[in-house]
């Protein structure tokens, strides 16, 4: 029995080891071969543009990723894409049940102040559907852009993160605006910011991994081909920062949603956040993510990306009411009149002298900025009792001059509907709205909160304190211009230490080519090169007097400041009644040329007439304008005197007409700038 036992035992032993290495096995191969069962098979989508030129390979499996190449060569190498939803949901992962192309050919027309009076909408489109969710791709001439879109029917989710990458096959050099903090230990601790910086050149390997940098971002391909990374339709959803991490590849950052806000003085400070972006529903489409290329540097001071994919502007609404204009600025100027028998400063009789001036030369509005509204309480139905803003609203309207309101965050998002409803109904035209300093989803609500009740109340409005453009201005054209740009406002108090003049010859290719922007040039003091100091109370520019000019060509700006004092502008008559003189929105925009950092020329037509600006660097530059375009005209221009290198006002008004074979050159001093008027 014992050997029984025993043997039977063995035997026993024996086969159960049998059995579980055969069941081993099988688990060992089904480890290894149902992922690969389930896991949906790669394919490759292909897409290119209208004009063949750019392609971009989408593939799809577990992952999307995307790649571009233009003319054959590597834009962007795989890179890749994704949502992830609190529960593990990922849109963009899975089967692609379907694979949707199309294409579109034709132009849109602005409902109100724009840059040109049509846009080309010309494209080649790819969506792929994924369960509950899709991907759409478009490629344009100049652009692959991409976008999610939540189709279930209903429910609400969360999006815990998303995944944005930028791949590039080399080592290029780029224009990074890094956060403008001095804390940057965390991401968290830079979401708050003012979207205001210069710009640093260096390779993408250089970026430092610890800093984000805001959008636009511009990177040096090959052949001079121009990269641009921004985002249109930002709509209830954080804007998207960039990080480097040491190679050639960026990558996405959004900020988590707020979870407790206090009111911070002038903005909001988030004390807690959740673990997640954004919340959403279902059936609603994520902002667009955009990769321009452009061969050519100047057309990026031209692009119209951002604009057009944003929303369009609801087209039973009537927007005929949205005046575009030029400001008399009193904060720049530090409400700084003379030769006055009244003692100016935030006072009625000092905001009539501005109404005065401005219905002198034809200036649309003046704005009361900061100080109108008692300090500290950020009330905005308690007024100081040196303003009556009712009267002054009164004395604007038969002088064809009208008031707008700077406004804090803090104070508008007490009450938008009341304070919009009751200074609408006093006759005031617009806000300007200032401190959001953040990007996040809850502000971005804010945004399109503000937007939706000014037009409601017929209000333009102007977002400083703001991140750049990125597409809201199309849905609601009573957004009328964005700050989210190092303007002018940076020489009261960093003249010494900030180098404005090569910032002017940057922002039109990488800020600009976003969209509008706040800058608030004109100062009628200006120096040379290391002659400018901070003064809050007689501010001046960095470079010369034709540059300041200059700049209302070139910057687009549909409400555009006239920062310098009344008083300084009056001793200045001829420049004075020239950029008073300036429309600012368009009908056509023609970049003539330029060079990221170094020079740029821009032409606007406004009807008959064309406005040319150049500028360049601290470098003196001679230029050849071809102006061929434009044809005959007699020319007003206004360019650097002989002695401008020295004495940064000194300035030359010459009438002469385009020559025959169009052909315009010009000089421009160090820090200089040239512009002319053509009337045919």
């Amino acid at each position: 029995m014992i050997i029984f036992t025993y043997y039977t035992r063995n035997r026993l032993d024996t086969i159960l080891m049998k059995a579980i290495l055969k069941s081993l096995a099988c688990v060992a191969l089904a480890s290894i071969c149902l992922p690969v069962a389930a896991l949906p098979a790669i394919k490759t989508h292909t897409l290119s543009s209208p004009n063949g030129r750019i392609k971009t390979e989408i593939q799809t499996g577990n992952t999307v990723t995307y790649s571009i190449t233009f003319d054959g060569k590597a834009i962007l190498d795989p890179s890749e894409i994704s949502m992830t939803l609190e529960g593990g949901t990922v849109f963009g992962s899975g089967k692609v049940s379907k694979a949707i192309t199309g294409s579109k050919s034709g132009k849109v027309i602005p409902v109100a102040a724009y840059k040109k009076n049509s846009v080309d909408d010309v494209y080649n489109s790819l969506t792929l559907v994924f369960k509950n969710n899709s991907v759409e791709f478009r490629a344009y001439d100049n652009a692959v852009v991409y976008r999610f879109v939540s189709t279930a029917k209903k429910g609400s989710f969360n999006v815990e993160s998303e995944k944005a990458e930028f791949n590039f096959p080399q080592d290029w050099m780029s224009w990074v605006p890094y956060v403008n903090t001095s804390k940057f230990e965390t991401f968290e601790s830079q979401f708050r910011n003012s979207f205001e910086n210069y710009y640093e050149h260096i390779n993408l390997s250089s970026w430092n991994p610890k800093r984000l940098a805001f959008l636009p971002v511009v990177v040096d391909a090959s052949d001079g081909v121009k990269v641009l990374i921004t985002e249109s339709d930002l709509r209830d959803y954080p804007g998207m920062f960039l990080n480097g991490q040491g190679g050639k590849s960026l990558k996405g950052v959004n900020a988590t949603y707020p979870k407790v806000q206090e009111l911070d003085g002038r903005g909001g400070a988030v004390r807690e956040r959740e673990d997640f972006i954004a919340k959403a529903s279902a059936g609603r489409s994520f902002p667009w993510r955009i990769v321009g290329i452009f061969e050519d540097e100047k057309n990026l001071a031209n692009s119209d990306l951002t604009w057009l994919l944003g929303k369009p502007a609801d087209k039973s609404m009537d927007w005929s009411w949205v005046k575009p204009g030029k400001v008399a600025w009193d904060w720049w100027n530090d409400w700084n009149i003379y030769g006055v028998d009244f003692e100016s400063g935030v006072n009625n009789d000092t905001y009539k002298y501005y109404i005065d001036f401005a219905s002198k030369h034809g200036i649309e509005y003046v704005i009361l900025d900061e100080g109108w509204a008692v300090p500290g309480k950020y009330d905005l139905f308690q007024v100081i009792p040196e303003i009556d803003i009712k009267e002054l609203v009164d004395y604007g309207a038969p002088r064809n001059v009208g008031i707008i309101l700077w406004a804090s965050y803090s104070s508008v998002i007490k009450d938008i509907e009341g304070i919009f409803k009751y200074y609408s109904a006093m006759g005031v035209k617009g806000f300007k709205v200032d401190f959001m300093d953040r990007d996040d989803q809850l502000i971005m609500d804010f945004y399109e909160d503000v937007a939706s009740t000014a037009a409601k109340y017929h209000l333009i409005i102007d977002f400083h304190g703001a991140f750049k453009p990125s597409g809201l201005e199309r849905t609601y054209p009573n957004i009328v211009n964005y700050e989210g740009v190092a303007g002018l406002e940076q020489m009261k108090w960093g003249a010494a230490r900030y180098d404005q003049v090569t910032y002017d010859v940057i922002i039109p290719f990488v800020r600009m080519a976003a969209g509008r922007m706040d800058y608030t040039q004109g100062a009628m003091i200006n120096a040379t090169k290391g002659r400018a100091f901070a003064n809050n109370s007689s501010p001046m520019s960095q470079g010369t007097r034709c540059r300041q000019l200059a700049e209302y060509a070139i910057f687009e700006a549909p409400l555009t400041m006239l920062c310098d004092s009344p008083s300084n502008y009056m001793a200045e008559p001829e420049c004075t009644e020239f950029i008073a003189g300036f429309p600012t929105a368009w009908d056509e925009t023609v970049p003539v040329c330029g060079k990221i950092g170094e020079y740029v020329a821009i032409a606007r037509r406004k009807g008959n007439d064309w406005y040319i600006g150049a500028l360049t660097n601290w470098d003196a530059r001679d230029l050849v304008l071809d102006l061929g375009f434009i044809g005959s005209g007699k020319m007003t221009v206004f360019q650097d005197g002989v002695n401008a290198h020295r004495a940064a006002k000194d300035y030359k008004k010459v009438t002469s007409e385009i020559p025959i074979d169009g052909k315009v050159q010009i000089h421009m001093a160090p820090g200089g700038g040239w512009v002319a008027k053509v009337s045919r």
